[in-house]
């Protein structure tokens, strides 16, 4: 990596690009400095340097010349970074995105409004359930044309990514001596047929963990980095409730509590839940954390005994 390029990207950010997109990110990175560069003339930028990343993209603050401060992403799929601005733009209305002040499709890249604020995952606080039922509630019953939302991909392409990247990831990993292959082949069967059971469905975030949800403060909870799809909205609840939770009882409660915030079936989400259950688990195998109460319960969900809802 050359030194122009260090400054936006380091050797942690690079490997997982390299993980998601394959080595030859590598070209691209050595062409996103003069990139950077012709956006920050185009759109009249003062980038300042870089903001936290994703696995698909990287991440700048910059400062345009009103003064707007903002983030600007850029991805080695531009098809990915497109769709994301699209999202957002549907979303606008609700105030739960951050707005978008420019797409190029050229380079792969938006620049958008920051959000200031911690992620839930980083606030170091337990998720209060009625916010976010009430997040999920908004980005689903948005106002837009049929014709538009169903440009969106079904649920079930969605659903064949995440079991793909997280079977990569069990094969390639420790979890692969601790979690059995039929255990995720029976999780995808479920989760393909849960996906498959509804018509038609709402606007899906498609990615609604804690780690992409800011905390606005007075302007609530604001949605990143959006993986959309049409489909099931008892989905977007799963991380929620299965982030730090610990118990059965508290899955419970927490699929109650969402049920209700965010107006979707409570047995549904349990169904998604526990096919869903094996993905996190192999997160939690390959980040040292086998043995804990949160990897015993992953395993026990998934294994298909269902947590009563309180």
């Amino acid at each position: 990596m050359n030194d122009i390029t260090a400054q936006f990207v380091d050797d942690r950010q690079r490997r997982r690009l390299e993980r998601r997109f394959g080595v030859h990110v590598g070209d691209w990175l050595a062409e996103l400095p003069a990139a950077v560069d012709r956006l920050a003339s185009e759109w009249g930028l003062t980038v300042e340097g870089p903001a936290p990343h994703g696995r698909t993209s990287v991440v700048l603050h910059a400062v345009d010349a009103d003064g707007r401060r903002g983030v600007l992403k850029l991805s080695p799929d531009s098809g990915l970074a497109v769709a994301e601005a699209g999202l957002l733009r549907l979303w606008e209305p609700t105030g739960r995105v951050p707005r978008v002040w420019g797409v190029s499709p050229r380079h792969g890249a938006v620049f958008m409004e920051r959000v200031e604020g911690d992620t839930v995952a980083a606030g170091g606080r337990p998720a209060d359930l009625e916010a976010v039922g009430a997040l999920i509630l908004d980005l689903h019953a948005v106002e837009a044309p049929r014709a538009r939302l169903r440009e969106l991909p079904p649920l079930t392409s969605r659903v064949q990514f995440v079991f793909d990247l997280w079977e990569r990831e069990r094969v390639e990993g420790p979890a692969a001596d601790v979690v059995p292959a039929p255990v995720m082949h029976r999780a995808f069967a479920r989760a393909r047929d849960l996906a498959n059971g509804r018509e038609g469905g709402v606007p899906l975030h498609g990615d609604l963990h804690p780690g992409n949800v800011i905390d606005g403060g007075e302007r609530g909870l604001v949605a990143l980095d959006p993986r959309g799809c049409l489909g099931d909205g008892a989905v977007d609840t799963v991380e929620w409730v299965l982030w730090k939770a610990g118990d059965r009882a508290e899955v419970g409660r927490r699929v109650a509590a969402l049920s209700r915030a965010a107006d979707v079936d409570g047995d549904r989400v349990m169904e998604w839940v526990r096919a869903f259950a094996p993905c996190a688990a192999v997160s939690k195998v390959n980040r040292g954390q086998v043995g804990t109460d949160e990897f015993d319960l992953l395993m026990e969900l998934a294994a298909g005994d269902p947590a009563p809802a309180r």
